[in-house]
């Protein structure tokens, strides 16, 4: 009887725990094991405005100079595809604003009687001025995710520019997105050593997935 009850609660504590979701880290951490499996990654034609097909040869620019996958134009042969959106915006910024001053007092007294006196006084102040502006501004904005062969999201993230000190706003655009790419990739690495009880940190020696790749063609 006693087994039979200590059955019965190990199976349920199986079941519930089961049925409980992954929590965020879980899942954060598994796409981010995913990025190590990826060889090569097709960037497919990104939606949006007339811009769009510009902000996709900056991207694909600046991936291949990061060296982090073999990009590919056969979307057969890619482990990911590179999916999202993307705008690039010029519009003008109309700035308007005025202050003004204004101050008046009067004073007065006086007597009715046969003789009649009074005394009055006035004082008045009055100042204005606005100011006008336009500016010319411009803006990009881009969101794009990875997607693996099962479709399933392994990463995704969302960048916006109103331009940078020596690059467009597109091109920064881009390389923000290369940037966090790297960042997490880099996060995945870590996450792979820890796992392996090794710890160190990649240095710029280390080579990444699309250098093997290349390196054992």
């Amino acid at each position: 009887m006693m087994w039979s009850v200590l059955l019965l609660a190990a199976l349920g504590t199986s079941a519930i725990a089961a049925s409980d979701p992954p929590s965020p880290s879980a899942i954060e951490e598994q796409s981010l094991k995913q990025l190590l499996e990826i060889r090569r990654v097709y960037v497919d034609h990104l939606t949006g405005g007339e811009t769009a097909a510009q902000m996709r040869d900056i991207l694909l620019s600046a991936l291949e100079t990061s060296k982090l996958f073999v990009l590919t134009e056969n979307p057969e042969r890619a482990d990911a595809t590179l999916k999202g959106a993307s705008e690039d915006l010029v519009f003008t910024e109309v700035h308007s604003s005025s202050d003004s001053l204004n101050a008046r007092s009067n004073a007065g007294t006086g007597r009715a009687s046969t003789v009649s006196r009074g005394a009055y006084a006035g004082f008045g102040v009055g100042e204005s001025e606005s100011e006008h502006s336009a500016e010319r501004r411009h803006e990009a904005v881009a969101a794009v995710r990875l997607v693996n062969k099962d479709g399933d999201v392994i990463w995704a993230t969302t960048q916006e520019s109103l331009g940078a000190k020596f690059r467009g706003a597109s091109t920064d655009v881009a390389e923000k997105i290369t940037a966090k790419l790297k960042e997490d990739f880099e996060r995945a690495h870590r996450l792979g050593l820890a796992a392996k009880g090794i710890s160190m940190s990649l240095s710029p020696t280390t080579e990444l997935p699309a250098q093997l790749a290349l390196r054992h063609q």
